[in-house]
């Protein structure tokens, strides 16, 4: 798995691994800060969330074309920097008026420039790591070693965020109740109802500040949101210190990587050989990878559902408790040991000598008991927060990748392994069926404009949400690493960095798509939202593989 890689992988995969986590962070808990602090419905926060998440993947298009210009490096470099502003900007605590406003959307900018310049162009590197032919036959595992890393970062990302902004919330003699937002929203504007009025004072009684379950209904509910939203400001200001984390792993490692921060121009000038592609060659594997991305396009609008509309449904149709072996899911450092623990199991029937096969089963059961330990020391029920389910999916791609890593190598061998196209198409139709287990958990739930902004009487079991994760993950894996993988693969040299940054355009057009759940929440059945992106995925992956013929011709030559 991890032997004969070249080490410039481990060096670039870790400080992807320190963006990411920041990012994640903050992605957890944006939704919940928008609601929270402004007050804006599900429609307009959805608008702003999916444009920003449609930045953040655009923004790489024009990162390309300037790296392919004047170097990969310095992009990355320039990108964090870049970052590290926006999210400074993002954690000052303001008023919610326009000033307040105003700041979180130039943060938000700056995040979408810098990431931009950051995020394809290392993923560039990465690849141009492996145009040696003594490595170019590991590239497809390499892609999917460097995913696991982004989502090692991404794993940690929910339980962090929720562990700063209790600790915030706790000083200041309040704990998350999920339905309070709206509710002191609605009591600030005055058109909350009295059955909900009495909501209010049930939740305010329930804080452990005695000052604060004395204050009259109009005063905690500014106090809370104050208190809340200010929370979420210092949970973004984690992504500062994972930054400067990230530069100093890029900076001291460079040395395991310069060799691979190579653009055709500077090849060129170099006077180092650059693969030279004919014009029909060059625009045949252009049209292919468009294909690729225009059907990319629908997965990633059906994905980045996890921050927005699964997020609402985890916080109002969703029971705010796990008990059982469920609770297992929500302890993250017992994640983090069963997610260890496949690669030392690997170990076993990988490794070499005897003593290596024993040292890897003695590992691998230290770190079951020790997640079992853990487990039985989880109060039963478990409180959860919405965010916490955003863990499953990354928690999922580190336990899954070895695996999936096994299975591909071993058709492989077998010459079965399917091509990326082809495993993308198949991805596609995987995340139907994961949009299939919400339209069952749907039914006969009351949809959310019954709800007036609260949760629901009879909410559903966890395991609804934990099952679409493990499902969307199955897909991502087929999809993603392997996309960019295939880009990295068939982009002329001359436009690696430009195709790249569309695939990440394709991306982006996905995003801003994600708002449209967003848009027809308070508009439609509860089910209706699932069944629609079920439907999407299901006519991208026939429509994949109706042009397969046409990306293999295209890619062949």
């Amino acid at each position: 798995m991890f032997k004969g890689q070249p080490k410039g992988l481990f060096a670039l995969a870790l400080a992807n691994t320190g963006e990411r986590f920041g990012y994640y962070t903050m992605l957890a808990i944006f939704m919940l800060f928008l609601q929270a602090k402004f007050g804006w419905d599900q429609a307009i926060s959805s608008q702003v969330y999916s444009i920003f998440l449609a930045l953040v993947y655009f923004m790489p298009v024009v990162g390309g074309i300037l790296a392919d210009k004047i170097g990969y490096g310095k992009c990355v470099v320039t990108g964090i920097c870049v970052m590290f502003a926006g999210y400074v900007a993002l954690s000052i605590p303001t008023a919610a008026n326009t000033l307040g406003i105003a700041l979180m959307l130039g943060a938000l900018l700056l995040i979408s420039v810098g990431t931009g310049l950051f995020k394809g162009n290392l993923q560039v590197l990465v690849g141009n790591l492996y145009d040696d032919p003594k490595y170019s036959a590991k590239r497809d595992s390499a892609f999917s070693l460097f995913y696991m890393a982004i989502n090692i970062g991404a794993m940690f990302a929910p339980s962090a965020a929720t562990a700063i902004t209790n600790s915030f919330m706790g000083k200041a003699g309040l704990i998350y109740k999920a339905a309070i937002p709206a509710l002191a929203h609605q009591t600030l504007d005055g058109s909350i109802t009295a059955e909900n009025v009495s909501r209010l004072a049930e939740l305010q009684a329930q804080m452990p500040g005695a000052s604060v379950a004395a204050m009259d209904p109009a005063a905690f509910s500014s106090y809370y949101i104050e208190n809340l939203s200010s929370s979420y400001n210092m949970g973004f200001a984690v992504a500062c210190v994972s930054l400067v984390v990230s530069i100093l792993i890029y900076l001291g490692c460079r040395s395991w990587f310069k060799h691979a921060d190579v653009n055709a121009k500077q090849a060129a000038a170099g006077n180092a050989p650059v693969q030279e592609l004919t014009p029909k060659q060059t625009k045949d594997r252009i049209t292919a990878l468009i294909m690729v991305f225009a059907v990319v396009i629908f997965f990633w609008m059906a994905f980045h559902q996890n921050g927005q509309s699964l997020t609402w449904f985890a916080r109002d149709y969703t029971q705010a408790y796990a008990t059982g072996a469920t609770r297992l899911g929500f302890n993250i450092w017992a994640l983090a040991l069963i997610a260890a623990s496949i690669y030392t199991l690997f170990g076993i029937f990988q490794s070499e000598t005897g003593k290596g096969k024993f040292f890897s089963g003695v590992i691998t059961a230290i770190l079951w008991g020790g997640a079992y330990k853990l487990y039985t020391g989880m109060p039963d029920p478990f409180t959860i927060e919405p965010q916490l389910f955003q863990q499953f999916n990354p928690f999922y791609v580190v336990f899954l990748t070895p695996i999936s890593m096994a299975i591909f190598s071993a058709l492989a061998g077998k010459g079965k392994e399917p091509s990326a196209p082809v495993k993308i198409g198949l991805g596609m139709f995987v995340a139907a069926l994961g949009y299939l287990i919400m339209v069952v958990g749907s039914i006969g739930q009351p949809s959310p404009a019954a709800l007036q902004g609260t949760v629901a009487p009879d909410p559903v079991v966890p395991m609804y949400l934990i099952s679409t994760y493990l499902v969307l993950t199955f897909a991502e894996l087929l999809l993603s690493p392997m996309g960019i993988s295939f880009v990295s693969k068939v982009a002329p040299p001359k436009y690696k960095g430009l195709m790249m940054g569309l695939w990440f355009a394709a991306t982006a057009i996905g995003n801003y798509l994600s708002s449209i759940p967003g848009l027809l929440w308070n508009n439609v059945p509860l089910w209706a939202n699932w069944a629609i992106l079920m439907a999407l995925c299901v006519i991208a992956g026939a429509i994949m593989f109706a042009m397969m013929k046409k990306i293999n011709d295209a890619t062949a030559s």
